[in-house]
């Protein structure tokens, strides 16, 4: 059993590629479906596993409809559980950051997400799309795409 299973390892394909994302505002919906389906491409790879993966603690990467009213009420909800004003409510900003309630959203909304293979494609649900979401903006992240199979 062992064997085999080292033997149909040694036929996976691996792609690792990174986006960089400077957003202008604090807070922004980015949808990052065709970045991602383009490295899909670029991988080759047939049948597999798609992660996306926000490199920093006050970004996030979900999965959702692409629906502008959608966003606007992620925006309200997020702001209503972690509120960024008034600062001084968060023990974090005692740092000198301002950042705390960014680092609650991004717990609220996730880290990563997987996405099947199939066929040469994301295999998504209808609507489904891969968003980067960022919450403390105005500087330089990045998210991590790694792609394994065969």
């Amino acid at each position: 059993m062992i064997l085999i299973l080292d033997l149909y390892c040694f036929n996976m394909k691996f792609l690792t590629e990174y986006l960089t994302f400077n957003i202008k505002k604090r807070r922004e919906f980015v949808n990052i479906s065709d970045d991602i389906s383009k490295l899909v491409s670029k991988s080759k790879i047939k049948e597999g596993l798609c992660l996306v993966n926000a490199m920093h603690i006050t970004a996030s990467v979900f999965i959702n409809d692409n629906e502008s009213g959608l966003h606007y009420d992620y925006e309200k909800w997020l702001e209503g559980l972690a509120p960024h004003a008034p600062i001084d409510r968060y023990k974090h900003n005692d740092t000198g950051e301002d950042n705390a309630d960014a680092h609650l959203k991004r717990q609220v909304m996730g880290r990563e997400v997987v996405i099947a293979i199939t066929n040469g494609e994301l295999d998504f649900g209808p609507w489904e799309q891969i968003f980067y979401g960022e919450f403390d903006g105005k500087r330089s992240k990045r998210v991590l795409v790694k792609i394994i199979g065969e």
